[in-house]
């Protein structure tokens, strides 16, 4: 069964135990978060990692993502793009790659990924039609569950899948400024274009819901309509295909399977709060999981910034689960550099939002960084930051020698002198 169907059963799984200790929470309580569907445990049965709790009541988590590209296409930097998302602490790690050998590049993902993985099953889909010499218009039935079994079977622990882009929202984007800029939205709306039939993930729904179940696989309803400028937000086309999401949480739910919502994208600070709001209220409080949002549009090479600032607001305002993005966004292929500073400045997002949750550890790291600084206790500062490789550069580069203070204000210390 998935932790869902145990919770229902009013069943304590060892999962539901781990991710209660872990997050501070009564067992209880969070078998009846996971009952209702405010919680899902990301953790494929096939996949020997721990179980990571996302939704109501829980710290905020942050996702990373790594993949190759039809330009870029080095597996082994990507590897290296791991092992960054260990070092810094992401909770998750999504493989996105579009380019090379899709399956060969997850495979390595999986074997050596020491968190949940998670994947968007029509970019393989799209690369094996093509590989095949067929057209993006001859992707059937079968290529797309076969996909998704294989990934499945793999051990993948949760999915994008673009199940809700329907006809009748598609047209509403066609007015946009921007139109369509989800990569799995706008293959499964150009597939629709051409064949001119509804959308196929939504015509065999029920049979991939019957596979993620089989290994409990969190499927997370992608948003191929998220607005890609500020522009676009809030709009026809985003509300329209948001509601369909709602009825198909529902239809996961009967099925056993865990759900989480994607939601935007690029939104104005003022609308972020109503977008969660209404997000919780279409989807039945299923937890949410969005890209930044970035709060404007005019800041290539600073997105990570943009995107931590809307991100804080999400989670405050009901958000649970924040994918990164990196100075790289919209403009490059992220190095590791980007995917550091990515990380760093979503877990600074999610970590604000914690402190305002009542996120117990949340308030305790920051009120030993207090103790810390008021003692000028430099080695306890670096254990309890982020970044502390970045830290200590900082601090030695002043060359201050066996001084306490910093050189900002030298003899003019306030921490120093009172008290």
């Amino acid at each position: 069964m998935t932790q869902r169907e145990y919770a229902l059963k009013n069943q304590i799984t060892p999962e539901m135990k781990q991710v209660a200790s872990e997050e501070g929470i009564a067992v209880e309580t969070l078998k009846d978060l996971i009952a209702s569907g405010r919680v899902v445990i990301l953790k494929n049965t096939k996949h020997s990692i721990a179980p990571l709790g996302v939704g109501e009541k829980l710290s905020i988590k942050i996702n990373a993502n790594i993949g190759t590209s039809p330009y870029h296409c080095d597996p082994e930097m990507e590897m290296k793009k791991l092992e960054i998302c260990h070092q810094y602490k992401a909770d998750t790690v999504m493989d996105l790659s579009v380019g090379g050998d899709i399956n060969g590049m997850r495979k390595k993902v999986m074997d050596e990924s020491k968190i949940p993985v998670g994947t968007v099953p029509i970019y393989q889909i799209y690369a094996e039609v093509l590989k095949a010499g067929r057209k993006i218009e001859d992707m059937n039935e079968n290529d797309v569950l076969k996909a998704i079994r294989k990934q499945a079977e793999e051990g993948v622990d949760f999915m994008t899948i673009h199940a809700g882009l329907l006809s009748h929202a598609a047209d509403l984007a066609r007015t946009r400024t921007m139109g369509i800029v989800s990569r799995g939205g706008a293959l499964m709306a150009e597939w629709m274009g051409l064949t001119k039939r509804e959308n196929l993930f939504y015509e065999v729904y029920d049979e991939i819901l019957d596979i993620l179940r089989e290994y409990d696989v969190v499927i997370s309803l992608g948003d191929g309509l998220r607005p890609g400028c500020i522009e676009d937000a809030t709009d026809a086309a985003q509300i329209a295909e948001l509601m369909v999401l709602g009825d198909l949480t529902k239809r996961a739910w009967e099925k056993g399977v865990q759900v989480m919502i994607e939601g935007p994208g690029h939104v104005p600070f003022d609308q972020i709060a109503a977008n969660m709001v209404l997000q919780k209220r279409l989807c039945h409080n299923a937890p949410f999981y969005v890209l930044g949002p970035l709060v404007t549009d005019i800041a290539p090479g600073y997105d990570h910034i943009a995107g931590a600032i809307g991100g804080t607001l999400a989670a405050v305002s009901g958000a649970d689960f924040l994918c990164y993005l990196t100075p790289a966004e919209h403009l490059s292929l992220p190095d590791l550099d980007d995917v550091r500073e990515g990380i760093i400045a979503s877990k600074i997002a999610a970590h604000a939002a914690d402190i305002v949750k009542g996120i117990p550890k949340a308030r305790k790291m920051d009120h030993e960084m207090g103790k810390a600084r008021k003692d000028l206790d430099w080695k306890k500062m670096f254990e309890l930051s982020l970044d502390p490789e970045k830290a200590k550069r900082y601090r030695d580069r002043s060359h201050v020698g066996d001084n306490k203070e910093c050189t900002m204000c030298g003899d003019f210390c306030a921490v120093k002198r009172v008290w």
